[in-house]
């Protein structure tokens, strides 16, 4: 009698847990790896160098993906990305397991809150005018705030709460805040961002701003000073398929104060993409203007190709060059110094 309630105790149970996971979130599992051969010069006291690189094209990473319908209209939602160097096997950013991105959030017909590590405003607005999608040689994060819009908090902010808009006839927008977390000063390490587009039929038009307090600029931007500095950045751009091309144009603006100190630096970029055969062909030109140093202006002129072999992997190639005036060091080991960059590579994405 016993062995028969424990065993009827037993089904309902996994019943339950039956009846749970046939509720549960649809998970998908994506991911890029991405490899290839670059050369670079004047970066390193070493002048040049070959290497093999991990994610030219793309970063390399896995990432899970969920939903799950809540009920009136509502979804749960979460995004867990990490990122990795194929060409080592190690983590792409620093230690984090997550570090692309690491957030959850409620969907509706409000729109999408999220919580957690995001790309931020700034990111996508580039992203999305940018001819080289902020990747390969002609990068814009390479240059955009003199290599700023690369690293965070320009790229990606934690303790971060985003609310992106629907889209209402191609306008839509985000507002991001992220907690500083610093006991007894709420706006130290606070970070705040805007953006705003517009994207139908052949024009997309973008706009960003970000607020960043209390960063600790790195020796590589000594030409803006060093120490703990107030970043400030509105960046505008635009596209227009013409059909035979895409035509690319952007402009931003970056205020760095250290303490007394103040510089402005503006950023310029016209760009093209234009298919190729069954290819894409992205070139453009970027200028990097410190405004408050004289001889403060660097160029990066850059062409690309992208050839696909199948839905998910195809082969590139680009190649890079940046001019510095005799006061800033933009992609360049010193001084004035130029620098290059060529890479050959293949991307599959799944």
């Amino acid at each position: 009698m016993k062995k028969s309630i424990l065993a009827l105790m037993t089904l309902g149970t996994l019943g339950s847990y039956a009846g749970i996971a046939a509720a549960q979130t649809n998970v998908t599992i994506y991911g890029v790896v991405d490899a290839a051969i670059t050369y670079e010069k004047d970066v390193t006291v070493n002048d040049d160098v070959w290497r093999l690189d991990s994610g030219q094209q793309s970063g390399s990473r896995i990432g899970f993906r969920g939903t799950e319908e809540l009920g009136g209209g509502l979804k749960g939602l979460f995004t867990l990305e990490n990122g990795f160097n194929v060409d080592t096997g190690t983590m792409g950013q620093g230690n984090r397991l997550f570090g692309r991105q690491a957030w959850v959030g409620l969907g509706g017909g409000f729109g999408t809150v999220k919580l957690g590590r995001q790309q931020t405003p700034l990111y996508y607005a580039l992203n999305a005018i940018d001819p080289f999608e902020i990747n390969l040689a002609g990068n814009a994060q390479r240059i955009f705030g003199a290599g700023l819009y690369a690293i965070d908090p320009f790229l990606r902010t934690d303790n971060t709460l985003n609310y992106t808009s629907g889209n209402f006839g191609g306008f839509s927008g985000q507002l991001a805040y992220s907690f500083g977390e610093v006991a007894g000063d709420n706006s130290a390490n606070r970070q705040v961002g805007v953006g705003l587009a517009y994207a139908n039929g052949p024009i997309n038009v973008q706009f960003a701003y970000h607020d960043s307090n209390t960063f600790t600029l790195p020796g590589t931007f000594g030409f803006f000073g060093t120490g703990v500095a107030d970043l400030r950045t509105a960046f505008i751009g635009a596209t227009w398929d013409f059909g035979v091309a895409k035509a690319h144009a952007g402009f931003a603006e970056t205020k760095v104060d250290v303490g007394a100190t103040d510089a402005k630096n503006r950023n310029y970029l016209l760009g093209a993409t234009a298919p190729v055969g069954v290819g894409s062909v992205m070139a453009s030109w970027i200028r990097n203007d410190v405004r408050d140093i004289g001889e403060g202006a660097s160029d990066q002129f850059a062409i690309g190709y992208s050839h696909p072999v199948s839905k998910r992997t195809n082969f590139y190639t680009s190649a890079g060059y940046t001019k510095n005036d005799d006061g800033v060091r933009v992609n360049a080991f010193a001084n004035g110094e130029s620098g290059k960059i060529f890479n050959v590579g293949v991307r599959h994405r799944f």
